[in-house]
């Protein structure tokens, strides 16, 4: 089975960057160099496009974006105190679980800023395709084009679910999401300042990257985004709209490529280090990389905890599980034994999903896929792929729970919130379900994310969400 992840990109760039004495790309590092004069030949577009997936690591030791950024401002957002807690002392991640935010948050700064910085990268290789002094060859060509592609979908999505209201709250084609850019920024000046884009033009900008990603990109593309990542992405934006119908055909084309299978059991679907020698799952579509060398697991940073008798375990122990959410398992789920406390004296619990310090960062499952065409078949009374009592029966056998006969909606909900828990759908699935977190309505502003007060700052056209 195909493992799709992302690079060890820092390792890999160290390759590419500094392979050979006097080469273009020996004095800088990428983000740094002038394009122009830099990115001449094919190999020097290649380690520019590495630069993208790298970006997407994190840094500081947060794991910011898609090393585990999105992931945790979503379950904290959309935590109502009953199943999580934070417990830790960051005053970005304490505004975040207290729904109390301010304009300067650390978190809501981060993602905006590594996001547009990994955009403007892949703007950069878009913007280069046809201008290094040996013509890429048309398969190499599409493939460069497909990766930055993806990457620029994936963190538009992101960042409209993020900073802007959910799809279908009001207008979508008045409510201001954020700017779109496309072109690459090389020194910042007065005509670089953009007004935020509407909800509806960075959702139709994310769908058309994606598009254009599934149809460049190969069905094996080695260590980096292959067409089923971009239909993956697709899936999950699809089903955020409520498009059911184009979320069931695009989860379906990713399970029906038979590029991924199901682990055997559920616990073999997480802490590659520790159950998989560092190697992803064949249930992983897409994942973040993280080794000893490189990258930045934020997952384990603030979920995982460090448990004495399992070497490799670390984290900050700042996500707590509470009763409430454990109470959802049936008791023969497997699932619901998939928790852990430091030690027998201990009363806090940790959910066991991210305890590898080195373990990769899933961002798309098989699982996640198999919900999602069982959702989208279910709503609108088809059979597409599968019945969706059988794709459900997937998840439910592997969990050590009878298959099912029938389910309804609802069934598939509860199974989603207890395959998916923690991995960062709490608060979009209480978006586009229109649920509450506490008190809060599904479309509060408080559950909306400030525009960072320094992008206000430097950029007059931008307006500040409702409450900043």
């Amino acid at each position: 089975m195909k493992k799709q992840f992302f690079a060890n990109a820092i390792a890999a760039s160290a390759i590419l960057f500094l392979g050979s004495c006097g080469s273009n790309l020996d004095v800088q590092p990428t983000q740094s160099i002038e394009t122009g004069a830099s990115l001449k030949t094919s190999k020097d577009l290649e380690a520019y496009l590495i630069g993208c997936y790298d970006g997407l690591q994190g840094i500081d030791g947060n794991g910011d974006t898609y090393a585990g950024g999105f992931m945790y401002v979503s379950e904290l957002l959309g935590s109502d105190g009953t199943e999580l807690r934070f417990a830790g002392t960051f005053n970005n991640l304490l505004e975040l679980d207290s729904k109390t935010v301010l304009k300067n948050n650390g978190s809501a700064e981060n993602q905006w800023v590594r996001s547009y910085n990994v955009i403007n990268r892949c703007n950069t290789v878009l913007a280069n395709l046809d201008k290094t002094t040996d013509k890429l060859a048309p398969a190499k060509r599409d493939r460069f084009e497909g990766e930055a592609s993806f990457i620029r979908g994936a963190l538009y999505f992101e960042l409209t679910r993020l900073y802007g209201k959910q799809w279908g709250d009001g207008d979508n084609a008045t409510n201001p999401s954020v700017p779109i850019v496309t072109t690459p920024t090389s020194s910042v000046t007065d005509a670089d300042s953009r007004p935020r884009a509407s909800v509806a033009a960075v959702y139709a900008q994310a769908i058309a990257d994606l598009t254009k990603a599934e149809a460049k990109l190969p069905s094996d593309n080695s260590i980096f985004a292959n067409k089923w990542a971009a239909a993956g992405l697709l899936a999950r934006l699809y089903l955020q709209q409520a498009n059911y119908s184009a979320a069931r055909d695009a989860a379906s084309r990713v399970i029906e490529s038979k590029q991924f299978s199901l682990t055997d059991k559920f616990e073999q679907a997480f802490n590659s280090k520790l159950t998989n020698r560092g190697n992803n799952p064949a249930e992983y579509i897409f994942a973040i990389l993280t080794s000893e060398q490189d990258g930045n697991n934020g997952m384990n940073t603030f979920f995982g905890v460090t448990i004495g008798d399992i070497p490799g375990t670390a984290g900050r122990g700042d996500l707590r599980v509470l009763p409430a959410h454990i109470a959802l398992y049936d008791a023969a789920d497997d699932r619901g034994q998939f928790f852990i406390k430091p030690d027998a004296n201990s009363a806090a619990v940790y959910t066991y999903k991210f305890l590898d310090r080195f373990g990769n960062v899933p961002v798309l499952r098989l699982a996640e896929m198999y919900l999602i065409r069982a959702e989208g078949n279910a709503r609108l009374s088809t059979v597409v792929g599968a019945k969706p009592a059988d794709d459900i029966s997937m998840l439910l056998k592997r969990a050590n729970l009878p298959a099912a006969s029938t389910v309804t909606v609802n069934d598939i909900l509860k199974q989603r919130r207890l395959e998916l828990a923690f991995e960062g759908f709490r608060l979009h699935d209480i978006k586009r379900l229109k649920t509450k977190v506490g008190d809060l309505p599904w479309n509060d502003p408080k559950l909306v994310l400030p525009i960072p007060q320094r992008e206000m700052d430097v950029n007059k056209q931008l307006v500040q969400n409702p409450g900043y």
